[in-house]
């Protein structure tokens, strides 16, 4: 079965200040709202938050 619906490229930005982002397509349709997803920062070497960036 094939999915209807599109889904936007987010860019994740790292909010600790390392530059590091990801590029991910928007998976999870049951929260559109959310702005932030925590990740693993190689640079700073734990998990921090992402911020999105439509």
């Amino acid at each position: 079965m094939a999915r209807t619906t599109v889904r936007p490229v987010v860019t994740l930005k790292s909010t600790a200040g390392t530059g590091v982002t990801y590029v991910t397509r928007k998976n999870r349709q049951s929260d559109p709202d959310r702005i932030v997803l925590r990740k693993y920062d190689p640079v700073a070497g734990r998990h921090v938050l992402f911020r999105e960036e439509r």
